[in-house]
């Protein structure tokens, strides 16, 4: 229950982050509430409303995160300063504001929260828009060279759309978090393309393109860059090519990351820095990865860990986990919030799947185990569980090497499963 914010005091002078991050979950009485009005105002107060930095904005359904860490990896490889705004976070709130590839400390984190509450005033925020002030005004003092803002949930009415960026970018477009987004494609193109800006590129790596987000680009005057026609990609065996308006690469390393955000990464830099060594493309291009998609987190068993949590996502991650089992037998431990499509994700997973984990997720908009069953296809080898340590503890005894374990369905199963595994290991 929020606590009446009229009696809310802000954390002491002293307050850690952990105090300040429950202040800001208080505060607000809804944890999502789209729109610029509230934050901007904040902003302005701030000063952070324009960067000296170039800015990049990566929206979409799936793959923003994966390209916005591409492109930070590629950016300091050419030797730029780089900074990244993020979410949700795994472990640690700080995994959110990231210079130079490292974690803000508590210590830069706190100041800057404590600036946003001497700044807001009366003015209510929720608890992302506190993050997104903070980075700003973190991105703000320490003026790297590129910051790159991750949209957190649409893109039009989302906290990072108050700052101008040079360069936008759609990553994909489907359906997730209707209820604010909209219920059809070309509805959510629409919110996503809100992030475009007048006379700049805005770069779409979604092949089937709703004609909202070419309306929205056109209404703006902005410049649609879109896969398929300025920029297209192909694996040609163990390397891929790249074709765009300034750059013709063949033989780049595959990624570990999905190869269509590799290219919408090569798409957002041949436009922002058509100059950038092809090296430092494939220095970056080889060494990111990112925690929680397909993160390989044993060998034997394999253990892979990734937070699909969309049908758009889970048939990604079928392909992958496909092309990885070659007859070995998978388990699954998923995890999922309520407000998902869970049937869509777990039919599209279930061929896949030889015993389930089922886990209930514990926050107010986490799945009970009994939801995901009730979602599962039939005939489906089932257990179920009230937490992920269970769950583990009840599989490990059943695996062999050579099996192979996929957790996801969700941030809170993959953050959740890793810290379960770290306590079990210290045991």
């Amino acid at each position: 229950m929020t606590q009446d914010v009229s009696t809310l005091q802000a954390p002491a002078a002293n307050a850690d982050i952990a105090q300040w991050l429950d202040y800001q979950l208080a505060l607000h009485a809804r944890e999502i509430d789209l729109g610029l009005a509230r934050v901007t105002q904040v902003a302005q107060q701030l000063g952070v409303i324009s960067l000296t930095s170039k800015v990049i904005t990566v929206g979409g359904t799936n793959g923003k995160g994966t390209t916005c860490r591409m492109l930070e990896e590629i950016l300091l490889a050419a030797g730029y300063s780089v900074g990244v705004y993020s979410s949700p976070h795994l472990i640690r709130y700080n995994e959110r504001i990231r210079i130079n590839r490292q974690d803000v400390d508590d210590a830069a984190i706190v100041a800057a929260f404590e600036q946003i509450e001497q700044a807001r005033g009366a003015t209510s925020l929720t608890f992302f828009e506190f993050g997104t002030l903070a980075a700003l005004v973190l991105f703000k003092q320490q003026q790297p060279d590129v910051v790159i803002l991750e949209v957190g949930l649409g893109g039009r009415l989302d906290a990072t759309n108050i700052v101008d960026s040079d360069i936008s970018a759609v990553t994909s477009i489907d359906l997730d978090h209707q209820a604010f987004l909209g219920n059809t494609r070309e509805q959510v193109g629409y919110e996503k393309a809100g992030i475009f800006r007048f006379g700049c590129p805005a770069i779409v790596g979604e092949p089937n393109m709703p004609a909202t987000v070419n309306e929205v680009a056109h209404a703006k005057g902005a410049f649609i860059k879109a896969v398929g026609l300025s920029f297209n990609y192909q694996q040609l065996g163990d390397g891929w090519q790249f074709d765009g308006e300034h750059w013709h690469f063949s033989q780049l390393p595959l990624p570990q990351l999905p190869l269509p955000n590799a290219a919408t990464t090569l798409a957002i830099l041949e436009q922002l820095l058509p100059d950038l060594p092809l090296t430092a493309i494939q220095t970056g291009l080889a060494k990111a990865t990112l925690t929680g998609r397909m993160e390989h987190f044993s060998e034997q068993p394999l253990v892979i860990l990734d937070v699909a949590h969309n049908p758009h996502a889970a048939r990604y991650l079928a392909q992958q986990l496909a092309a990885l089992l070659q007859g070995r037998q998978c388990y699954a431990i998923c995890g999922m919030l309520k407000d998902k499509d869970i049937q869509g994700v777990l039919s599209v997973m279930a061929p896949l799947v030889q015993q389930w984990s089922l886990v209930t997720i514990d926050t107010e908009r986490g799945a009970t185990a009994q939801e995901l069953y009730q979602a599962l296809p039939a005939e489906q080898n089932v257990s179920l569980f009230d937490d992920f340590s269970a769950a583990w503890r009840a599989l490990t005894p059943k695996l062999s090497q050579e099996d192979v374990v996929i957790v996801f369905g969700s941030f809170y199963t993959v953050s959740g499963f890793k810290e379960v595994v770290q306590t079990i290991g210290k045991e």
